[in-house]
């Protein structure tokens, strides 16, 4: 899957400001039409004045024939375009009518007008999640929360609004639109299950539905289940339970037999890649076998695409890079097409399967659409960001190296803009992934949290480790952190650091860490491990395993990251000793907190409590609270004062 030729790069260049990173725009959720000839795809924008994120609605020819053309004039959330199935028209939601509030949208892509007039579908109060275009082109899958009833009014205008928890979140169902009369029914025989995902069988049969026992993730996610619903009417089959973080249900058919597979982490684990699982759904009654289609391979899948004619296509990670593979229904193996460096993301295909479309950049320039033919080149399609051509980035170069315990490891380095190797040793940042299932892939990647070329255009050299407990390398990599994260993963890390060092890029007497989520509770520990580090950033990152399992709302698998939960007794406990608090007295390392106040991933206690034991023992830090964020930084004053923030902090101490 080469990329074409990237444009040179003018001898003039710009300096890179905050403002032009929080500011770029991005392509997202690209889906191609089912007869292949045109992909519709939103762009994300901070352009709007309420410095929140806007997005627009855009349509481009996926031979390249046409220039892109957006649809939506940009001013409200425009999001998640979705086909007709003859290609006729466009859905997508939008919270153009209330702020905050989004409903059905319907347009025509082939209209002569540059902005075209959409076509509000519903207005449900409450709004809509998310929508699925059936087969039969004239009823849409809607899955919305119940719309407030009277009672539900006057309580909120009345402030009686007391919430009793298991009964706090609102479940999402399973609703039927008609496109010709506007009327929603809703599919009322899967009770107060909370609806995840829905998909069709693409000759029209039932619906696949992803369903969890209550909206809120822990324990939403152990409890997922699917079941087949006749979409005329609304009588369910439960297929039964399915594993933890199910997600992407699809269908395929194999000599007139109907398959059902979708992806969840490998079976009888809690941390650990993710899987391709397949079953055959029977006439009635739940499924009795599930297989796991991708068991010993080395690449991870991380995204699963249904194609109308044909086996399943799955995009893969695969190290530094990543794969497109199609499932051979003879062997119940995937086979590779193709390969690319970086991440691949928002795969789509037609109907036929033969042509596809992804998001796809190179280690100097950001994801735009691409398009062309399954397996074979593809061709750049957007251009969001064209302004930052002009300025220069550090070189990114791949590393591969071995652990402490003779592991091979990869990772990347981007030097400091317009330097070489040779003119070291340089200031290294040493900058850590969340998840800790994710990964460092070989992409340009710039944004508040990602900040690695924003500190390389400020003179800094920028290690990119990808530690044990990440994907692109297979299942045991993955779930060697159970219960020992800080472990492996972070002597992989150091084994990194150690060999930059040596290589004389990294100044020993000059080097910092930071992450955001796993990666800020990575720096965390780390600062408690060694006083190697000058400086360190921790971003919404965790403190205190057992408070973790506690109060995020991960719970149960934060616990299995952490070893134990405390609430079996006394102790001593496994998190304790694998928790950042623990070591606060050995830390002196001057440390930049940042958190989202409303986040509940890892709540602002986590934040809170790290604060407090540094105060206590005299540490030099500053901790920095953003109001109305959750787990991410999505308002563009924050955006642009953690980037500020973030490099002053290392200039101070570095």
């Amino acid at each position: 899957m080469p990329h074409p030729a990237p444009r040179p790069i003018p001898e003039t260049t710009d300096l890179l400001t905050a403002e032009l990173v929080v500011d770029m725009a991005a392509p997202v959720a690209p889906a191609i039409s089912p007869d292949g000839r045109l992909v519709a795809y939103g762009v994300v924008a901070n352009n709007g004045r309420d410095g929140r994120p806007h997005s627009s609605v855009w349509v481009a020819a996926t031979d390249g024939s046409a220039a892109p053309r957006r649809l939506t004039d940009g001013t409200a959330r425009d999001a998640a375009p979705k086909w007709a199935p003859d290609s006729a028209f466009l859905c997508f939601t939008s919270d153009r009518e209330e702020r905050g509030t989004a409903q059905l949208q319907r347009i025509l892509p082939d209209g002569s007008e540059d902005i075209a007039k959409p076509e509000s579908m519903t207005r449900w109060r409450g709004g809509i999640c998310d929508h699925y275009p059936l087969a039969d082109g004239r009823t849409v899958a809607l899955l919305a929360e119940d719309e407030p009833t009277a009672e539900d009014e006057r309580r909120a205008a009345e402030g009686d609004d007391a919430k009793v928890w298991g009964r706090h979140l609102p479940v999402s169902r399973l609703r039927l639109l008609d496109l010709a009369t506007g009327v929603v029914r809703t599919v009322d025989s899967l009770g107060d299950r909370h609806v995840a995902e829905v998909t069709q069988r693409p000759d029209g049969g039932p619906l696949a539905v992803l369903s969890w026992a209550t909206p809120e993730l822990d324990p939403g996610v152990t409890t997922a289940r699917l079941h087949l619903v006749t979409p005329e009417t609304g009588a369910v089959q439960d297929l039964g339970p399915v594993g933890f973080e199910a997600r992407s249900p699809v269908w395929w058919n194999h000599q007139g037999e109907w398959h059902l597979a979708h992806l969840a982490v490998t079976p009888g684990h809690l941390v650990g890649a993710l899987a391709v699982i397949d079953t055959v759904p029977p006439a009635t009654g739940q499924t009795v076998e599930q297989r796991n289609l991708t068991v010993g391979m080395s690449a991870c899948p991380t995204e699963l695409v249904q194609v109308a004619d044909g086996p399943p296509l799955a995009l893969f990670a695969d190290g530094l890079d990543t794969a497109l593979y199609r499932l051979d229904p003879q062997s119940l193996r995937f086979h590779r097409l193709s390969r690319a460096p970086g991440t691949l993301a928002g795969l789509t295909a037609s109907h036929s399967g033969e042509t596809v479309a992804v998001l796809m950049g190179t280690a100097r320039e950001p994801k735009n659409v691409h398009a062309g033919v399954t397996g074979g080149p593809l061709l750049r399609l957007s251009d969001t960001s064209p302004e930052l051509r002009r300025i220069r980035w550090g070189v990114q170069e791949r590393l591969s190296y071995q652990a402490s315990d003779g592991l091979q490891l990869d990772g990347l380095l981007v030097l400091p803009a317009g330097r070489t190797r040779d003119e070291g040793p340089f200031p290294l940042v040493t900058m850590v992934h969340g998840g800790p299932y994710f990964r460092h892939a070989d992409e340009f990647t710039l944004n508040a949290v990602d900040c690695g070329q924003w500190l390389a255009t400020a003179g800094y050299a920028v290690f990119l480790p990808n530690p044990r407990g990440g994907s692109g390398h297979g299942h045991e990599f993955a779930a060697v952190v159970t219960g020992a994260v800080g472990g492996d993963e972070w002597t992989d890390v150091l084994a990194g650091i150690d060999l930059l060092v040596a290589e004389g890029v990294a100044d020993p007497e000059r080097l910092g860490i930071s992450g955001w989520s796993h990666g800020g509770f990575m720096a965390a520990w780390a600062i408690g491990q060694t006083e190697r580090f000058k400086a360190a950033m921790m971003g919404a990152g965790i403190s205190d395993w057992g408070m973790q399992a506690g109060t995020g709302e991960w719970g149960i698998m934060d616990a299995a990251l952490g070893g134990s939960t405390g609430w079996n007794g006394p102790g001593p406990h496994v998190h304790d000793r694998n928790s950042p608090i623990s070591y606060a007295s050995r830390i002196r390392t001057p440390v930049l907190i940042l958190h989202g106040e409303e986040d509940t991933n890892v709540p602002l206690g986590q934040a809170v409590h790290f604060h407090r034991a540094l105060r206590h023992f005299g540490v030099e830090h500053e901790f920095v609270v953003y109001p109305r964020e959750g787990h991410g930084l999505h308002e563009r004053a924050h955006q642009l004062d953690a980037l500020r923030r973030i490099r002053a902090w290392y200039d101070r101490w570095l």
